[in-house]
């Protein structure tokens, strides 16, 4: 009965802050409604005795990524009025998209999959299963590529948050490394006789 109540707390605040991400109007509020999310979804993995995916969840995603994504948020600096602007020139498109998601959503509910002759009760595992062990086995064998493809996604995603906010400024000096480089001891030194 416990755990079914904590299920249904975690799996509904998962869910409103999943909209929160969707629905806010500011980026910032939007990266905060997903930190809130992983931190409900870390809870549902802890129910699922999953505590490496559930501490994964919070070291590695609201750790790293998503103050990472705070940083590219905050200094991309974002123009809300200029991307409202051709909101209503997409309305017709999101309203079609959401119409189709809304009936997968009760087909899918409607199925039969859900029903409680086929739902699949999750039970407890022993203490002499290792959970880190397990992933570990699993992921990097039958997953390898998935995980090396995904780590390469990753790596282009880091690189291009750094090039969409390197920017050149009129009022800043840089160096020129070749002009340092191929710099001579006779065009700065010179000797002098007191």
């Amino acid at each position: 009965m416990l755990e079914t109540a904590f299920f249904n707390l975690f799996a509904g605040l998962s869910i409103l802050s999943g909209m929160g991400v969707v629905l806010a109007r500011n980026t910032m509020h939007s990266v905060m409604f997903l930190i809130f999310c992983f931190f409900n979804a870390a809870g549902l993995f802890f129910m699922l005795d999953a505590e490496f995916i559930g501490i994964i969840m919070i070291l590695i995603y609201v750790g790293a990524v998503m103050v990472l994504f705070m940083f590219v948020v905050m200094m991309l600096e974002v123009n809300q009025a200029k991307l409202r602007e051709g909101f209503l020139q997409y309305l017709p498109l999101g309203g079609l998209i959401a119409v189709i998601l809304i009936i997968e959503f009760i087909a899918a509910a409607q199925s039969g999959v859900f029903t409680e002759g086929v739902k699949a009760t999750a039970v407890h595992i022993s203490q002499q299963v290792n959970n880190t062990a397990e992933i570990g086995q699993v992921l990097y064998t039958r997953y390898l590529l998935g995980f090396e493809i995904a780590a390469i996604i990753l790596l282009v995603a880091l690189v291009g948050a750094v090039v969409l906010t390197l920017r050149t400024r009129k009022d800043a000096k840089y160096q020129n490394i070749a002009a340092q480089v191929h710099v001579r001891k006779e065009d700065r030194m010179r000797k002098v006789r007191m």
